[in-house]
């Protein structure tokens, strides 16, 4: 279940809530109740404070098909071919 960040068009309030892809109805706004939001764009984690934690998501990522976190020198270790730049 994927987290999702919204904004109301109507309080300017910013939220995230978890949304399934199987969920047909609307999320609503926390503050006011209103359905008028906008999706918006995920941001990205400024800095990991454990870099072995951050290696291990990038490991999963690499086994489920997703090489665009893993670096050059993790895809050598893992037994691949490096990525062209």
């Amino acid at each position: 279940m994927p987290l999702r960040a919204f904004h109301c068009n109507d309080c300017e309030n910013e939220f995230e809530t978890l949304v399934r892809s199987s969920d047909v109805e609307v999320p609503t706004c926390p503050a006011c109740n209103s359905a008028n939001l906008q999706q918006e764009m995920s941001k990205i984690c400024g800095n990991i404070t454990y870099p072995a934690i951050a290696k291990s998501w990038r490991r999963a990522a690499y086994a489920e098909g997703h090489m665009c976190n893993v670096d050059n020198k993790e895809l050598k270790a893992l037994g691949a071919k490096p990525i062209k730049k």
